[in-house]
């Protein structure tokens, strides 16, 4: 998918690969407060995520998880501090971040089908004025068919399962074919073939040298699922843990 040629694509300042020893996410001194005033959702946030790694954000509802990953994205400006995605300036390199928002921020009565969304996944590489072609619909399908869901393709969006919606949202970050995963809550209240899928997808871009963050109240699982797990309480950073596989 990256490698179809795109005269007009939507982002042109991020050319470069990162160098040798780049981490996926560096974040310096991070805070963030909403207009308004009132206190930081976000305080002094430092850590960094190498390439290739999948790293847990646990804390409570409230904790900034959410509002950290939107930062990441470059949906969200910080108040102050320094973020950088393989070595660019966040919001400067769309092309190899995938945001995943919670279900619940999606209008599920929008009247598109399922295949549709997840084609939207290519729009990114697309530029302003060309419409998908094959190699992007056959992106889709695979896609579809990895997550569980080739055979619900013209079935409208709000029509299906709750595991189904959480799935056809990862089938359309695949499609994106970012080298960075922003996931928020990707097994919240799905049932247990979903969480299966998911986490047989997870297993399948580790492979593939893609680097995941994913917030998340699942602690069950961070030793098997993670190699790295950073704990946020009120926005401030509360303790990280390197987690070792060789055991």
């Amino acid at each position: 998918m990256n490698n179809i040629e795109t005269p007009l694509p939507y982002c042109l300042r991020c050319s470069k690969r990162p160098r040798a020893g780049t981490p996926a996410v560096s974040v310096k001194n991070l805070s963030l407060s909403y207009p308004g005033g009132g206190r930081n959702v976000l305080n002094h946030l430092s850590f960094t995520v190498e390439i290739g790694s999948r790293v847990a954000i646990l804390g409570a509802n409230g904790a900034g998880k959410s509002t950290l990953l939107k930062t990441l994205a470059g949906l969200i400006t910080p108040s102050s501090g320094d973020v950088s995605i393989f070595g660019h300036p966040v919001g400067t390199c769309f092309h190899e971040v995938t945001y995943l928002p919670q279900r619940s921020e999606i209008d599920w009565d929008f009247p598109i089908s399922l295949q549709k969304l997840v084609l939207t996944g290519c729009y990114i590489h697309l530029g302003w004025f060309l419409r998908p072609k094959e190699p992007h619909y056959q992106k889709t399908k695979e896609a579809m068919k990895l997550l569980g869901l080739e055979h619900l393709g013209g079935r409208q969006i709000g029509q299906l399962s709750v595991g189904q919606q959480q799935r056809a949202l990862l089938a359309r970050a695949l499609v994106h074919g970012a080298e960075l995963y922003l996931l928020d809550e990707p097994l919240n209240a799905v049932d247990l073939e979903t969480q299966s899928i998911i986490r047989e997808t997870f297993d399948k871009l580790k492979q593939a040298g893609k680097t995941l963050i994913v917030a998340t109240h699942d602690r069950e699982h961070i030793e098997t699922d993670y190699d790295e797990a950073i704990f946020i309480q009120d926005g401030k950073l509360v303790n990280i843990v390197h987690i070792n596989h060789s055991k």
